[in-house]
């Protein structure tokens, strides 16, 4: 599964994630109890997760909707984007 950045200081960056379920926030464990990215949704492909875009809390969701369909990652990933609950 690959990891997507959209804002921060990391915009536009991807990374692999293992496992089949991708974290709520990235990094997992900052070490000062706050999170830098939270998953704001994941493309799914045959019941699988093919990517997952993550954004800073503070930008709005608005804006990752339309800087992600501006990549067109359903396209590249042939998946499904699925809104996670905050």
């Amino acid at each position: 599964m690959r990891a997507l950045f959209i804002g921060g200081t990391v915009d536009n960056s991807e990374l692999d994630l293992d496992g089949t379920q991708p974290p709520r926030h990235y990094p997992e464990n900052t070490g000062g109890g706050q999170p830098r990215y939270r998953l704001h949704h994941v493309g799914r492909r045959d019941d699988r997760v093919a990517y997952a875009v993550y954004a800073p809390a503070g930008l709005d969701d608005a804006e990752v909707e339309r800087v992600a369909a501006e990549r067109d990652y359903p396209r590249r990933f042939q998946a499904e984007p699925e809104r996670m609950a905050n």
